[in-house]
């Protein structure tokens, strides 16, 4: 964590799913690879995670290709995006996911403190509701709302989901709200939007490193190092 003093009176933390409050072991992007080099590309881990990490899928897609300098048609994207659906679908029936580190204990601390608590997501409805539904996380229980990548019109960096989720829960001042995520789009999100804090947290895809380029308020290595920054 860096040494910056900066709180302000959160009100709603809105935080990304796998990585930051989700531990699925990179599945999803490990699939995201299995997809596009399904298609006859050959890129690495590695690669994926830099360039689509946080991102809606199939914007992912493209950026992942764009950095290999292939433009592809929509129809070629959205081929390789159903690919992906169906691929992680069942990747995600037979693999172990559990809550992040803390993340149980993180949510009812904020609920308890009147803070709510938002899962925003690259992901689309379907999988992100399956991926709560494995946790036994249930919206009004432990969280406040789950708002993803097809709820808005624009994904990541944009804040569309952020604006989402205030207009949901009635938050009228960005200052009000705190992005947490583990990629460097999850802080730019924040930052559009106007966040009071964004949080960079190194349990997922970015390490502190690359999470630093983006510059964010606070790095972190896990949820409950969070907590002291909220008046």
């Amino acid at each position: 964590m860096n040494t910056t003093e900066k709180k302000h009176e959160i009100k709603m933390v809105v935080c990304d799913m796998a990585g930051t409050t989700v531990e699925e072991n990179n599945l999803v992007y490990k699939t995201l690879k299995k997809a596009i080099n399904h298609f006859g590309y050959a890129v690495s881990l590695d690669v994926v995670l830099e360039k689509g990490a946080g991102k809606e899928k199939k914007q992912a897609i493209d950026a992942i290709l764009r950095s290999l300098g292939k433009e592809l048609p929509e129809a070629d994207l959205q081929e390789i995006f159903d690919f992906f659906l169906g691929e992680l679908e069942s990747a995600y029936q037979k693999a172990v996911v559990t809550p992040q580190n803390d993340a149980n204990l993180f949510f009812k601390t904020l609920r308890e403190s009147n803070i709510f608590i938002v899962l925003n997501t690259g992901y689309d409805k379907k999988t992100a509701e399956t991926l709560i539904d494995r946790l036994d996380w249930k919206i009004g229980r432990d969280i406040d709302a789950l708002i993803t990548a097809d709820d808005v019109p624009r994904n990541r960096p944009y804040p569309d989901m952020i604006q989402r989720a205030m207009d949901l829960l009635a938050i009228d001042s960005s200052l009000s709200v705190m992005k947490v995520g583990d990629s460097q789009i999850d802080i730019a999100e924040g930052q559009n939007a106007g966040c009071g804090l964004s949080i960079g947290i190194t349990t997922g895809a970015h390490t502190a490193a690359q999470l630093r380029e983006a510059n964010p308020d606070y790095i972190v290595d896990n949820l409950l190092d969070i907590l002291p920054l909220i008046n």
